[in-house]
């Protein structure tokens, strides 16, 4: 249910803006979208696990204040990532 540790790795190298970035809003929103993606497995085959439901819903508020800041400040950076996340159907 957690992110590996060459996961985020991972994560970082590919929406980082420059060397060693591992705070902009690009890498969290990324390493949120891989949490979420795997909580929402977990809950598939858990469906009462309400704990795990909580902190899903924080993580997801968590991605949704940070993609609001991304849109307010930057709306180019906001729109190239949330392509390159397929978030927003």
């Amino acid at each position: 249910m957690s992110i590996t540790k060459e996961k985020k790795q991972e994560l970082i190298k590919s929406f980082a803006i420059k060397e060693g970035d591992t705070g902009s809003a690009e890498v969290q929103v990324a390493i949120l979208t891989e949490r979420i993606s795997n909580i929402t497995e977990h809950m598939k085959s858990h469906k009462k696990d309400f704990h795990s439901r909580r902190g899903l819903l924080m993580l997801v508020s968590g991605r949704r204040r940070l993609l609001d800041y991304l849109k307010r400040t930057d709306f180019s950076r906001f729109k190239t990532l949330v392509e390159r996340l397929g978030l927003r159907h």
